[in-house]
């Protein structure tokens, strides 16, 4: 049975439930396409942090000479797995060329602009909406156990000062005095006021809630099989729970996107970057404000009703196996920091593959083969934070034609 909406939406992230709070504003009719259930990826159980002082591209210059010789000291996060992949292979090796600082300096203009939008956009969305998820402005504290390592983030600091997302150097009686659940032997911390944080998956069900009572339509456990294509349009879109018809269609299937890009001839390089997360009952002594373990890559986010410690980067292709090994490490590191690290009991362990892309920009474009298609993924770890600025973007995209912000950063065209 045919069912025909304005806009169809394939991948039910919180991606896609922004692009569709826009639309509906605009009046369209939106339908999402989910192959699982609504925000059971790379949503549900990331750190929560509303990153907007997050400009700076993870191929920045020294990052890999950086990794390789803390992987010699066992004490990186990220992990690799051995593989001949060639795709990976090759991924790699562009985001190797381009940690450089002609292109730091590129993509922190083209992330501060789409950052601000978003952050404009939040503010809006949570004063005009009852949206359940924990949400608070407290900042985050960077923490430091190397001194060495502290003060040559005064740098990355005077840089960050120039998008006016600096933070402020704290010594370690400070840094105590402001966050007393650390512990007394850090060497001291930046604290950036500008970045918030939220429940994530409350923010989804929450916001998936309001749209539904606004009109949106939701097939879950519905992947997509392929689309039908004639002259140069998307007719149909085929799942295994039936066929849908739209006047135009959104990609944002995440780290699945390049599973659909053969058929429809893109070129999204996209690989999946693994990440984990604990979910807990809030400890006894939690911290307050959501504290980032700098030597150890991990996030610690209290909420008022539990609490995650989570990061690590992975590249072992599209598997969803729970490595007790790194989830381990999330505990081990946090406990260098934090006086409690863990609550009792533990929730919930997971994993979640998140849409790296080798320049860390994301796909915010229309289809150069179809020109009904529109392709919002690759936000790599800040998806939850540009979630309102893609989602309005792509909405202006397709009820107005252009979007209010400068997109070409974002473009394919790039690649």
């Amino acid at each position: 049975m045919e069912s025909n909406n304005d806009v169809i939406i394939v991948g039910g992230g919180i991606i896609g439930l922004a692009c569709a709070h826009y639309l509906i504003k605009e009046n369209v009719s939106v339908r999402i396409i989910e192959q699982d259930l609504i925000g059971s990826g790379a949503s549900h159980g990331n750190c929560g942090l509303l990153y907007f002082s997050g400009v700076i591209p993870l191929c920045s210059p020294g990052v890999v000479r950086h990794e390789i010789y803390r992987t010699i000291l066992g004490t990186s996060s990220l992990y690799i797995k051995p593989t001949l992949d060639i795709p990976l292979i090759a991924w790699l090796i562009k985001f190797a060329a381009h940690c450089n600082a002609t292109h730091m300096n590129a993509a922190s203009k083209a992330k501060n602009k789409i950052l601000r939008y978003s952050l404009d956009l939040f503010e809006t969305l949570f004063s005009k909406h009852a949206i359940e998820c924990n949400f608070e402005k407290k900042g985050t504290l960077f923490l430091f156990k190397n001194k060495k390592y502290f003060e040559q983030y005064k740098s990355t600091n005077a840089f960050l000062e120039n998008f006016g997302f600096g933070a402020k150097a704290l010594d370690r009686d400070e840094a105590l005095q402001l966050e007393p659940a650390i512990t007394k032997d850090i060497a001291g911390a930046w604290y950036n006021e500008h970045d918030w944080h939220l429940r994530p998956e409350m923010l989804v069900d929450s916001w998936k809630k309001l749209l539904i009572k606004k009109g949106l339509i939701i097939e879950e456990k519905s992947k997509m099989i392929d689309f039908e294509i004639k002259q140069g349009k998307i007719r149909h879109v085929n799942t295994v729970t039936g066929q849908y018809k739209a006047d135009a269609f959104i990609l944002a299937t995440g780290a699945w996107a390049p599973e659909i890009k053969k058929q429809l001839k893109l070129t999204l390089p996209i690989q999946p970057g693994k990440g984990y997360s604990i979910t807990m009952e809030r400890p006894d002594q939690s911290c307050k404000i959501p504290c980032y373990f700098y030597e150890k890559n991990i996030v610690a986010t209290p909420w008022k009703t539990g609490y995650r410690l989570g990061g690590t980067m992975e590249f072992s292709g599209f598997t969803d196996v729970l490595n007790k090994k790194r989830l381990s490490r999330l505990v081990s590191g946090a406990k260098e920091y934090l006086n409690t690290p863990v609550g009792r009991p533990a929730l919930e362990e997971w994993t979640g593959l998140r849409p790296m892309t080798y320049d860390d920009l994301p796909i915010i474009d229309r289809s150069p083969f179809q020109n009904n298609l529109f392709i919002a993924t690759g936000h790599g770890m800040l998806g939850l934070t540009l979630a309102t600025g893609t989602g309005k973007a792509i909405s202006d995209m397709i009820c107005n034609g252009n979007a209010q912000i400068n997109l070409a950063p974002f473009s394919m065209d790039r690649f």
